[in-house]
Formats: C-alpha cells, structure tokens, sequence
C-alpha cells in the first residue's frame, strides 16, 4: 500500500470535548503511514485540535453549522462535497443522529461504510429535542454500522436490536501519561498559588446544561461552609452556559475560591493536582473525563445517572441528583479524608483494556480489513 486510507471523521468542530479528545488519541496512536484521518466540522472558526490534525496530516472540511431554518442549503452543501470527494469508503459520525444528512447522502452515492457512533446514553429534552428523536429513528436505515462507548448508549442511539450488533469502541486514554506524579501536584498548586493543604475540587467540561455546572457551584459553596480554604478548578471552554456561569459565581461572591482555567492541553497534570473529582452530570456515555481521572488515582464523587460501565476502580462514589448539594458537599469531604496510595490506578485501567496503544491498533486493524472488503 503506497498511499494510507483515509477515513472522514465527522463532528461539530474539534475543540477539546470528550469525543473529540478520545478520536484525537486514536489518530496520534495509528500508523498513520497505513491510515488517515480527515474531518468534517460544522464551525468556520478553527477548534482546538485543528492545528495538531493538520500537523499530522490530516484534512479538514468546513461545513454551515446545523440549523432548522437553513436544512435545505445545508444538504445542497454536503452533496456538493461528495460530489467532489467520491474517494471517502469509509465515514465515521461522531455528531450522533445529528450526522442524519450526512449519512442519507452517503448511503445514496454507495459509500459501503457509514458508521454512527453513540456517545451519550439519554439526551436532554431542549429546543433541538423533536429533530434529535426524529433524525435518531429516521437516520437507522442509513448507516451501515453503530460503534458506541457502551451499551447504554447504543441502546438510546439505535434502539435494543440494533444496538446488540454495535462495534464497542473504547474511550481509550494514554494510561502512562495519566499515572498520579506527585511532583506535578507541587507544581502546579505552585503555579496556581494554592497550598498543598488545600482541598482541591475539580471539574472537568464544556460549559453546557448536561454538565450541570450550577449544581457544581452550589455543592462547592456548601463545602465552603465546612472547609472555608477550599478551592475549585474548572477546566473546559465554550457552551452556551460558559458566560452565564462566570455570572452565577460571581453573583455568589466565589470569584477567589474559583478558578476557570479555560481549554487545556496539560490535563493529566491537572488532575494530579486536585482532591477530589465532582462531575454531577446529568448524562453522560462512558465518560472519557472519568477514566482519566481514576486513572490518575483521584477520587471521584459522581452523578449515579452516569452509566455503571464507568467504574473501572473502588475511587467512585455515585449520588443522586435530587440530593440537596449539602449532601453531596459531606461526601466530598468524606471522600477525601479517605487516605490511599494514589499511584498505580493506571495499570488496573489499563489491565481493565483502557490503554490507547492497544486499542488504537486495533481500530487501525478493524479499518483496513474492512476497506479491502470493497
């Protein structure tokens, strides 16, 4: 093979999400020599990990964004695309049923695989709520194949027959990088200003409603009134609720007890440096973020709404959301008087097929085979 294959990943844009980074570790992981990644986005503005695709070889198609009022030129623009690019045998939809056009269009030029793949195992009932259920059920007799994080999300995605066929894709992680080193702890507490005393919260997330980021507030300010020298690190950017957010706080006057750290590359050493993991989503598929933090041995005090699957170690605790955030701020802090060696997480993470070289081979493996099949 003189030329590698090319697989056309398709998603919103490429900013640090957890599907994003999760296909990100996949592609700096293959042998590229043997096979490509391109991408469609729906954003003109360049994501996060634009320039690393392209570093890597990688294309990148700029497409509208989705929206009701302009489905019409938004079809008429993937036509043309494919017009122009017959040579993509194998397409691989991240944006789940909202790939609903894309895959029709595929299917109807004779594109032998077109893949969706379920990240998420509920969706929230919101404004885009009708067309999400309706492109869900409509888009099945389009795709060939549905890859999934777990079953859970299968099932919500292509319902309960079709989802015992689904490919499971892990949300694989580099489980060396994120083994727990002390040293980063100091470091980046040094760099922060905080004292390695502190208990440190963490949140990892874009700012939207499934990440439930003003409950996350709440439960923080309720910790405050126990443990007052608390902090609270927020990593993640973009979202509708990201300005509003930055409002609710300092509303609450958090301002000094809150940091926004914004989009990071350096995550691993972030999670060595917290206390405790808070993650009361109202969704979640299998959590990319929750893999990395267990496996940088951190605590982790988590909505019980998230799929089972996700619990790889003894560090999770699941609560109810419709416990007040006083309950949740008394397991936080039970959660960290717990006293453990947090190093070696990595290996039962990696034992339990979570490692990214492995898997990475075997996505490359799973590519080829069936592109020779047509």
């Amino acid at each position: 093979m003189n030329e590698p294959i090319r697989i056309l990943m398709v998603f919103t844009i490429m900013n640090r999400g957890g599907a994003e980074t999760m296909v990100m570790n996949y592609y700096r992981n293959i042998d590229r020599s043997k096979v490509q990644f391109d991408f469609i986005v729906h954003r003109e503005e360049r994501g996060a990990f634009d320039d690393e695709i392209e570093a890597l070889g990688g294309k990148i198609y700029r497409m509208m964004p989705l929206h009701p009022l302009t489905f019409g030129k938004y079809k008429k623009q993937i036509a043309e695309f494919f017009d122009e690019h017959p040579e993509y045998k194998i397409i691989h939809g991240h944006c789940s049923e909202l790939g609903y056009f894309i895959y029709k269009e595929a299917h109807k030029r004779g594109v032998p695989m077109i893949i969706a793949h379920a990240h998420n195992s509920i969706a929230l009932v919101d404004s885009k709520w009708i067309f999400r259920t309706y492109f869900k059920h409509a888009m099945r007799k389009y795709i060939t194949h549905t890859f999934t994080c777990g079953h859970d999300s299968a099932r919500w995605l292509v319902g309960s027959k079709l989802a015992t066929e689904a490919v499971h894709m892990r949300n694989a992680i580099d489980t060396d990088k994120f083994n727990y080193i002390p040293q980063n702890r100091i470091d980046v507490r040094k760099e922060l200003g905080i004292a390695d005393d502190v208990l440190l919260v963490g949140h990892i997330g874009r700012f939207e409603i499934q990440k439930n980021h003003q409950y996350v507030i709440d439960i923080f300010e309720n910790l405050l009134l126990q443990c007052p020298d608390a902090m609270l690190m927020l990593v993640g950017r973009g979202g509708d609720l990201e300005t509003p957010t930055k409002e609710y706080v300092k509303n609450r006057g958090l301002q000094e007890k809150i940091l926004f750290l914004g989009s990071r590359n350096d995550v691993n050493r972030l999670l060595h440096a917290m206390d405790v993991f808070l993650f009361p989503s109202f969704m979640e598929g299998m959590s990319l973020a929750m893999l990395e933090a267990q496996c940088a041995g951190l605590r982790c005090v988590v909505s019980d709404t998230i799929p089972r699957e996700v619990e790889k170690t003894d560090l999770i605790s699941f609560l109810p959301l419709n416990k007040k955030a006083d309950y949740w701020a008394d397991e936080i802090l039970k959660s960290h008087g717990k006293r453990y060696d947090r190093t070696g997480y990595h290996s039962i993470i990696a034992k339990a097929g979570y490692d990214i070289k492995e898997n990475a081979e075997w996505l490359q493996n799973y590519y080829l085979k069936q592109w020779q099949k047509h």
